[in-house]
């Protein structure tokens, strides 16, 4: 790695996208708790006063969109109509029809639902194996996220975007440069205010967790000075739009597909999820400290087209025994993927916010040596 310097962003579960995603999660999890053999492809779109769900969807499951729409936008705070986006007065609509049998057809026979390819990335940088931009950042989400739920800085409202600068020696990480965070608050409180809440409060013990501090003079809160109200009033939401947030921080390449509203018939998912689970046992068993795996597959086939595996130089053991050791743990065949990491159960929801990688609660998360 020849960075002095990386960056890398996070959003907190408010931010508009991220609604997005988690309404079109929340459809995939209610459909799986019912059939989990269900078909799911559900885009959503948030702007200010209005929600628009659209897709597809195949399944035994009984599903009231706009009611499960509503109940998770109401879980993220949006409760007060001055936020122009509220979970009662905000119309709803519904454009959801069955998925193309002509694509059905083959994953009907545990064909890949799309073409495509995907990338999974680990390294040695974090306990998570993550690199630390992007895991940091999602740390310091998670903790703004925490401190207006539990009303510890009650004057924060829903949404908010975290970056996080960190300093590079040697390819590895050795100092937080600076800490950019943003969030919407109450016109009662003042800049100085809350970033020095936000200094107490979310950074320092974030940041110690990794062993690392910055002085108040190193974070930058909402940079214009002022954010009243945030959400699709100020900014509209569209499903899949965080892709870069949603997995390694832009370390590490991305096949440009999204996750969430997928079922894991779509490899735009189960083989991203896949890659993951390989690069981060290859770097458990100690086999490199880098690691990079691709795999690219065709509608309706069942084997994937093409797949590697890159360490960067950083390999301790011949490529042949990286590969032999990694194919042994998961083939990446379409139905091997979904019986393996048991991927057919609703737990996608806590999936789509602050990261799909470096959880431990997720089957591709997963240390099997």
């Amino acid at each position: 790695m020849q960075f002095k310097y990386f960056t890398s962003e996070s959003v907190c579960s408010g931010h508009p996208d991220k609604i997005c995603d988690q309404v079109s999660d929340a459809v995939l999890d209610t459909a799986y708790r019912q059939d989990s053999y269900s078909r799911v492809a559900i885009e959503c779109l948030a702007t200010k006063n209005h929600f628009v769900m659209a897709g597809e969807v195949t399944s035994k499951a009984k599903l009231n969109f706009e009611k499960i729409a509503r109940q998770v936008i109401k879980d993220l705070g949006y409760s007060k109509k001055e936020y122009n986006f509220d979970y009662k007065n905000t119309p709803i609509e519904v454009y959801v029809h069955q998925q193309s049998p002509d694509i059905s057809q083959g994953v009907d026979e545990g064909g890949a639902g799309d073409q495509g390819m995907m990338f999974g990335y680990a390294c040695k940088e974090t306990p998570q194996l993550m690199p630390a931009p992007i895991i940091i950042a999602h740390r310091l989400a998670q903790k703004m996220d925490e401190v207006r739920e539990k009303k510890i800085l009650p004057y924060l409202r829903p949404d908010g975007k975290t970056e996080v600068k960190v300093r590079y020696e040697n390819g590895k990480p050795v100092a937080v440069e600076r800490v950019v965070l943003a969030v919407p608050h109450s016109p009662k409180i003042t800049n100085v205010e809350l970033k020095q809440d936000l200094y107490k409060k979310v950074v320092k013990p974030v940041l110690e967790k990794f062993k690392f501090k910055i002085d108040l003079k190193d974070l930058v809160v909402n940079g214009t000075g002022v954010w009243l109200i945030g959400g699709p009033a100020s900014d509209s939401g569209v499903t899949g739009r965080k892709i870069i947030v949603d997995t390694y921080g832009g370390m590490g390449r991305h096949g440009g597909g999204c996750f969430s509203g997928k079922d894991p018939t779509k490899v735009d998912r189960s083989g991203a999820y896949a890659c993951r689970f390989l690069a981060k046992n290859i770097v458990a068993a100690g086999l490199a400290n880098r690691v990079e795996v691709k795999v690219a597959y065709v509608i309706g086939q069942a084997n994937p087209l093409d797949r590697g595996i890159e360490t960067f130089g950083t390999e301790k053991k011949s490529l042949k025994v990286i590969e032999d050791f990694a194919y042994k743990l998961l083939d990446m065949s379409v139905p091997n993927i979904l019986k393996t990491l048991n991927l057919r159960q609703p737990f996608y929801q806590k999936t789509s916010c602050y990261g799909h990688f470096g959880r431990d609660s997720f089957p591709w998360e997963k240390i099997v040596v």
